[in-house]
């Protein structure tokens, strides 16, 4: 980050943290918006998001994309946030009254150079070089591939992108159980299609979508190990009773800085 933004002038400073690294949670485009902050850098935020994306694959290699740091830099108090990534266009969805999210650890670590998050961008890629982009298709446009593995990646890419417009109506309308429901089979395409879950977040998964009162549940971030966010009915999880750490979390607003 210090590469891309040159300050003028240099300095020392400490990070302190209560968001866990490693852990599908977004933490190092958290770090790399809180230090484009703290060094000066002012920019709207889908400038912001960019430089923060091109910062990450200049330090690990991996080709991430930007979805972690838009949310960072231009998350909406009270909202989830509908990203089109064809034209970086964004528009807030309020979060229902009655909905409780919670983000609970698989207990599994991971670090994306150390993943095949690479390897599925790859295949993605050469999905869409021979369909267009995957976002603009439809449910079948994935059959004219040879190859059986590039349908699988190509077919989640496609429905995950459904799923995820049908969940901003779902929520729209206050339907938290339809948006539940679309969450869980967001995770069953992850797992099934694109080869990104473990055992650990399957089994989590399945154990919280079986508790009264939840909605629905996925993986969160790129997969790998990691956390799981749950949608549910207030108190519905008990997470005293979980074996691994857990959060009730909430939208807020985008990174700011704040004088003490």
């Amino acid at each position: 980050m210090v590469a891309a933004i040159r300050p003028r002038k240099g300095g020392r400073g400490a990070v302190e943290t209560t968001l866990p690294v490693g852990s599908g949670l977004s933490s190092s485009a958290a770090l790399e918006v809180a230090v484009a902050l703290a060094l000066g850098f002012e920019a709207e935020p889908v400038t912001m998001a960019k430089l923060c994306q091109r910062a990450e694959e200049a330090a690990t290699g991996v080709p991430a994309g930007l979805m972690d740091q838009l949310t960072v830099t231009a998350a909406i108090e009270g909202s989830a946030l509908l990203i089109d990534f064809a034209d970086l266009s964004m528009r807030p969805v309020p979060i229902p009254e009655g909905a409780e999210i919670l983000v609970v650890h698989s207990g599994e670590h991971r670090s994306l150079d150390r993943t095949p998050y690479a390897a599925r961008r790859a295949e993605c890629d050469a999905a869409a070089y021979r369909l267009g982009p995957l976002g603009r298709l439809g449910a079948d446009a994935m059959l004219g591939l040879p190859d059986a593995l590039l349908r699988r990646r190509a077919r989640h890419v496609v429905t995950e992108c459904d799923r995820v417009r049908w969940c901003a109506t779902a929520l729209g309308a206050g339907d938290l159980v339809d948006a539940g429901r679309l969450m869980s089979a967001s995770h069953a395409s992850l797992s099934e299609d694109f080869d990104a879950s473990t055992p650990a977040l399957d089994g989590l998964v399945q154990h919280l979508q079986a508790i009264p009162g939840v909605y629905g549940a996925r993986m969160t971030g790129a997969g790998f190990g990691g956390c799981v966010v749950v949608l549910g009915e207030p108190g519905a999880v008990d997470l005293a009773k979980l074996s691994t750490p857990a959060w009730r979390v909430r939208p807020s607003p985008g990174a700011q800085v704040q004088v003490l």
